[in-house]
């Protein structure tokens, strides 16, 4: 059965252990020194072990005590940030975050949720759109941190990560034998111009089939085998596949997930999300996002 150290005791321990003595100890913890002399009592009784030396004329640690206090430091430490992001009036605040549709998942939702946890009071509104969009909003104050998607980092952002772009098809699609190519695209997607640029380098003939503002469109034109499209390693649908290598489509350039800040007042949060989010894509593992999810 797991048995739990007592907190209020054991921050009596390290005051003791810092100031040399009881007395010393329990004027700066407000308590009496009976108070304080208890809590060490106990503490050592739960313990089964001797912590404090008192043979001399001041209070030493024993060897015990010594391993004790390097653990004590680390608890408190934790206890008391927790508490004060918990109970603090200066973590109360909104914060705008940008994703790209298409890289939502799989990061995003984690990251939020483990923020949430260590920041209980502060509001997050996630805003989903293309990457040049959230370029402007970013610009104009309107978000505080954004993702994109770009061929190059731009200035003033940082890159977090890459991600290949490739030619997906239904799963045992057809579509991809027909010429000239079925293409399915959203309007405002960066990555149609880099498919159709490559089509063209490579001579093979395209056409436009599904041009939309919905991206449940495109994925269920895909879906259905009326048309291809080239998207993101990891944010194709689930029951899509790489176009075969027999159909010679254009290989297509990788792709920098960016992050940039804006002039928030509170850059202790930003900060922190933008850690969160740096941390989820440097420890990434291949995923497949659900059927239907993909947006670009």
């Amino acid at each position: 059965m797991p048995r739990n150290l007592d907190l209020t005791a054991l921050r009596s321990f390290m005051t003791v252990a810092e100031t040399g003595g009881v007395t010393k100890a329990a004027g700066q913890l407000h308590l009496t020194q009976s108070a304080v002399s208890m809590q060490l009592k106990r503490l050592e009784e739960s313990l089964g072990l001797v912590l404090l030396d008192r043979s001399g004329r001041g209070i030493a640690l024993t060897q015990q005590g010594e391993l004790l206090l390097s653990y004590t430091k680390r608890l408190l430490a934790i206890n008391d940030e927790a508490w004060g992001r918990l109970t603090s009036d200066d973590f109360e605040d909104e914060i705008v975050l940008g994703v790209p549709h298409d890289i939502v998942y799989p990061h995003i939702p984690k990251v939020l949720k483990r923020f949430a946890v260590e920041f209980p009071r502060v509001k997050v509104q996630l805003l989903s759109s293309y990457t040049l969009d959230l370029k402007r909003k970013l610009e104009q104050g309107k978000v505080d941190l954004i993702l994109g998607t770009e061929a190059q980092c731009p200035i003033g952002a940082v890159s977090i990560g890459i991600a290949c772009l490739n030619w997906f098809c239904a799963e045992d699609g057809r579509v991809w034998k027909k010429q000239p190519l079925a293409l399915a695209y959203e309007n405002n997607c960066l990555f149609r111009h880099f498919a159709v640029e490559a089509l063209d380098k490579a001579g093979i003939a395209w056409e436009l089939v599904v041009d939309t503002h919905q991206s449940t469109t495109v994925a269920a034109s895909v879906s259905a085998d009326f048309a291809v499209h080239a998207c993101l390693c990891g944010t194709e649908s689930a029951d899509w596949v790489k176009v075969p290598d027999e159909a010679n489509l254009p290989a297509l350039p990788e792709f920098q997930i960016t992050m940039q800040k804006g002039g928030s007042a509170n850059a202790v949060l930003i900060d922190r999300l933008a850690d969160l989010i740096t941390a989820a894509y440097a420890n990434q593992t291949p995923t497949v996002r659900p059927k239907y999810l993909h947006v670009v």
